[in-house]
């Protein structure tokens, strides 16, 4: 064995390629995107390092073309769980026995696998699974991928060396042992970052992993299984079982070597998960860690100083970018009357250059948004608020899933700040403004801090220092990610840990060491070098 104090290579965010027109990046990219859009790809699951084929399958096809069929994918049934499962806590042994580096560089050499060969194929697959533009993939599936594998490994490291003192004649150490049984992690469809780092971030501290990867974006997932397995990581470390719900969540919540859950999705989802644990709390081996994150209605407050022409790119960016399908994305946004007309008409004027379509044409702003389900969704919402007496489509409002499930960057205007969409969350290009009285400001403050039942992400816009500095206060516990002059969207691993509260999660920071101190069961050592040999203490005499 090699002895020695090692420490891992620094972390630096890795840089966004840009795709311009004539570029290498570009023309790589959209090779790749012609090769895999010709090609029909069969997704096993991959238990214990084997490829398992079910005969279940269902499609994956293209949002932005859903008549395109990329593909099959096997789907787990409950012997499959059980094998999985069985397969996990063999592996884990030797997989918590090796060096912390030896597990660390696995995944130092999967970013770096990303960041050069794989980049194309994981982007590619993102674009056209989930209907992703080139920047869209670019800043999720190479970047924020590649910076949690390396950042977590500093933040791992870190946390190995966070050690207690020790007194005269003793030694005092901690350990930071992995969980004892396995993790299950569920990944959404809307960021193969997360996708990849749910089951991996226990991974690197010595857990085991169950994966199942959203029914909407397994083609990116198997790509990050298969790049895992040529990173070096063994079998049965991580075992990739999509499928529905109940026959992969149902076997595994069952079991009693459970000990952690690792979520990304729908705060009812996460609640009847934690619901089933509760229930099953007394058969468990151990109280399993529940760590989640679970979405967001965001929102941008507006003081009557802000700068209009930065609060409109705000919105524009923060509500539109990949359809509105991120947790942190602009929702819901609080106007002063005196900027309302300005701010619309530069709004008007942005949504009008924003083109809607295939994403392999780079002149998209948007693609589709992701299955029939959510069409029917944000549909819904739009012609609830053409009928409502409370509510005005001001601007956009088209949709169309002919060919793909495309709906156009939409604001609402809202009467009052409590109107449905304002509210409730629903994870498409859909913007509700409350235009609020700038003599009642303060009214407009309260409802924007507790008008909503999640506490994700949001954002305020204001000149004076005075006004800013009363907006954070007010707005304390409305988001976990909280930017001044800024869309609330984008964060960077390593810079703004991302996770918030209420509604919307656990708050445990993905990307930070606070996330991986949850994947790790501390034990305390004390050892005395020269142990006493009467019982008898002085005082006594």
């Amino acid at each position: 064995m090699t002895h020695g104090t090692f420490q891992a290579p620094i972390p630096v965010n890795e840089p966004v390629r840009a795709y311009s027109p004539g570029s290498p990046e570009r023309a790589r990219i959209e090779k790749e995107l012609a090769r895999q859009s010709s090609e029909t790809v069969e997704v096993p699951l991959i238990i214990g390092g084997e490829e398992i084929r079910t005969g279940d399958t269902a499609e994956m096809v293209c949002p932005h073309d859903h008549g395109h069929v990329l593909g099959i994918y096997h789907r787990a049934r409950p012997e499959d769980i059980a094998r999985a499962m069985d397969a996990a806590t063999e592996a884990r042994r030797q997989w918590e026995g090796l060096a912390w580096q030896d597990r660390a560089a696995v995944f130092l050499r999967a970013g770096e696998l990303l960041a050069t060969t794989w980049r194309d194929r994981v982007n590619a697959a993102t674009m056209l699974n989930q209907s992703k533009t080139v920047h869209q993939a670019e800043i999720d599936s190479a970047c924020e991928l590649v910076d949690f594998f390396r950042f977590n490994v500093h933040y791992a490291e870190q946390l190995y060396g966070e050690q207690p003192q020790s007194a005269p004649g003793m030694w005092n150490r901690l350990e930071h042992r992995p969980l004892d049984g396995f993790v299950f992690a569920i990944t959404p469809f809307n960021f193969t970052s997360i996708a990849g780092n749910l089951p991996s971030a226990p991974a690197l501290m010595g857990n085991t992993t169950l994966w199942k990867p959203a029914s909407t974006s397994v083609l990116s997932g198997y790509w990050l299984m298969r790049l895992f397995e040529e990173a070096g990581l063994p079998p049965g470390v991580i075992n990739f079982v999509p499928g529905s719900g109940a026959s992969v969540g149902d076997p595994v919540l069952a079991d009693r070597r459970l000990a952690g859950i690792h979520f990304t999705g729908s705060t009812a989802v996460f609640q009847g998960i934690w619901k089933t644990v509760g229930k099953n709390i007394a058969s468990y081996a151990q109280y399993p860690r529940l760590v989640g994150e679970t979405g967001g209605k965001d929102f941008v407050f507006a003081h009557p100083s802000a700068d209009p022409a930065a609060l409109a790119v705000a919105l524009l960016r923060g509500a539109f970018e990949y359809q509105g399908q991120k947790c942190s994305a602009a929702s819901r946004a609080y106007i002063p009357k005196s900027l309302w007309p300005d701010l619309r008409d530069r709004m008007e004027a942005g949504m009008a250059e924003m083109k809607t379509g295939d994403v392999a044409d780079f002149s998209n702003f948007l693609g589709a948004v992701i299955d029939a389900k959510s069409f029917a969704n944000l549909k819904g919402a739009i012609d609830a608020a053409r009928a409502s007496s409370d509510a005005e489509v001001v601007l956009g409002g088209g949709y169309d899933d002919s060919k793909g499930w495309f709906v156009e960057p939409t604001v609402i205007e809202a009467k009052a700040p409590d109107y449905e969409t304002m509210c409730t969350e629903l994870f498409g290009p859909i913007l509700t403004v409350h235009v609020y009285d700038d003599a009642r400001i303060e009214d407009a403050v309260e409802a924007c801090a507790t008008g909503s039942a999640y506490a994700l992400t949001g954002g305020i816009f204001a000149s004076d220092r005075r006004d800013i500095a009363h907006l954070t206060d007010a707005l304390r516990f409305a988001a976990g990610n909280f930017y001044i002059n800024d869309k609330p969207t984008g964060a960077v691993v390593g810079q703004q840990p991302f996770g918030g509260s209420r509604a919307s999660g656990t708050n445990d920071k993905a990307g930070s060491l606070l996330n991986l101190l949850r994947w790790v069961s501390p034990r305390t050592i004390k050892e005395t070098f020269v142990p006493p040999t009467d019982w008898r203490y002085p005082f006594l005499g």
